[in-house]
């Protein structure tokens, strides 16, 4: 197929003028079920994702709960192909081809789409990505030897094999990347996908996050750093954002993906448009491999850095989606920043309406950041609010307008949304989102 790019676009050549990016397309797969529409209603029913772990290699755990997807994702795809991928890969490909079909596409690729797979890109976020299968074949090599080692463990341990399996899915050619950068993993793909659209190498792309990394070990090392939420006995009720007796986040898994589009391209097909990706933010705390800065200075740096790329100011934002993960010091270095922020947009603004959505799915470590953005996109559409479960008390140390019991109404007007990402090494990515194209 020979690529002709489109009027004004070459190849490996950046835009003087950046182009609008909206987003088009929503797709996930999460604790509260299969879907977009199964994450939405749940949030806004206030239902929680986090079950007790079965199964005796989690008996002699200290911490036995963790936020699953109530379903099998090697179920929803072909035998063959599932068996090709990693759990991570399998959630990408089932997120994406929502996403896909959402944004009015057809589901076998590209091509028969009427769009150049040249000029459509992947950019996902993962954290752990197949270290599960490693540490699988590493089991079977030392109880049966080398020749029980599966042939494709080495390609689907990888961390790049969920972007690799979702460009196969779908054909697209024009690039598939991945982005790891802790829990800010998913945010930070979303915003170099907004980019690479911006400057004219891409019309469209994938992008998200993606994780499925509960497994024995992973829940022995953060029980070993005192970072997961002990409430085995309430499991439904153990992840507490901003919440006075927060012990600690719940880990979970999942995808979620959005597709990204030119305004210029998603006009001339007329797709829907649910929000406009108007820009990030990248900071890096620099002062602690797990802890973050108290002083929520690196924070606030994302925040500022996301505003000003989406040419917005503090007094334009009307909602914030929280990274908010229960943990005593991460909730109060968040709500420090966003003090700040507050301050920032006057006295006669009015309250900040924030949201956190880890109560109901826990956190979903590489994928926390794009699910968040997929609920962003949704608050924008629907102008609604969803309520942060598991803050019956919340810290007056946080001091944050934090949404609970019933969804709000978003305020009207327009406005910009911020969704928050932050991870282990002082990691924090910020993502803008603007309104103004109309609810559903």
């Amino acid at each position: 197929m020979q690529y002709a790019p489109p009027s004004g676009d070459r190849p490996g050549v950046t835009r003087t003028t950046p182009r609008r990016v909206v987003v088009t397309g929503l797709g996930a797969i999460t604790p509260l079920g299969v879907g977009v529409p199964a994450l939405w209603q749940g949030l806004l029913e206030g239902r929680s994702g986090v079950r007790t772990l079965e199964g005796a290699e989690f008996s002699g755990q200290p911490v036995r709960i963790a936020a699953t997807v109530p379903a099998d994702p090697a179920e929803l795809l072909p035998r063959v192909q599932a068996r090709r991928m990693n759990r991570a890969a399998q959630f990408a490909v089932i997120a994406a081809r929502e996403a896909w079909r959402d944004a009015g596409f057809a589901p076998s690729g590209t091509v028969e789409s009427g769009i150049s797979p040249e000029r459509v890109g992947v950019c996902l976020g993962t954290i752990i990505g197949g270290a599960p299968v490693l540490v699988d074949g590493d089991r079977r090599l030392c109880d049966k030897g080398p020749r029980n080692v599966p042939p494709l463990t080495a390609p689907m341990t990888v961390p790049s094999q969920a972007a690799a399996q979702v460009s196969l899915d779908l054909r697209i050619t024009g690039e598939a990347r991945t982005v790891v950068s802790a829990c800010a993993s998913g945010t930070e793909a979303i915003g170099q996908a907004i980019d690479r659209i911006r400057h004219g190498h891409l019309d469209l792309a994938l992008a998200g996050g993606t994780e499925a990394a509960i497994t024995p070990s992973v829940m022995a090392a953060f029980s070993a750093m005192r970072a997961l939420s002990t409430r085995d006995d309430e499991p439904t009720r153990a992840s507490r954002p901003f919440a006075k007796d927060r012990d600690g986040f719940v880990h979970g898994e999942g995808a979620g993906l959005v597709v990204l589009e030119s305004e210029e391209h998603a006009r001339a097909r007329g797709a829907r448009v649910y929000c406009e990706a108007a820009g990030w933010g990248l900071s890096a705390d620099a002062h602690h491999i797990a802890a973050p800065d108290p002083t929520g200075e690196g924070i606030l740096r994302a925040l500022h850095r996301a505003l000003a790329d989406a040419h917005a100011s503090p007094a334009d934002v009307i909602h914030i989606n929280a990274h908010a993960t229960a943990t005593i010091e991460g909730d109060l270095a968040e709500a420090t920043a966003l003090h700040h922020l507050l301050n920032e947009r006057g006295r006669q603004a009015p309250p900040l309406p924030v949201t956190a959505i880890k109560g109901n799915l826990g956190h979903l470590q590489g994928a926390a950041g794009a699910v968040a953005a997929v609920t962003s996109a949704l608050t924008l559409h629907h102008g609604r609010i969803p309520p942060t479960i598991g803050c019956d008390d919340p810290d007056d140390a946080c001091d944050l307008d934090v949404v609970t019991h019933v969804p709000r109404p978003l305020p009207t007007g327009g406005g910009v949304v911020l969704s928050n990402s932050f991870g282990f090494g002082g990691h924090n990515c910020v993502l803008a989102l603007r309104g103004g194209w109309g609810g559903a």
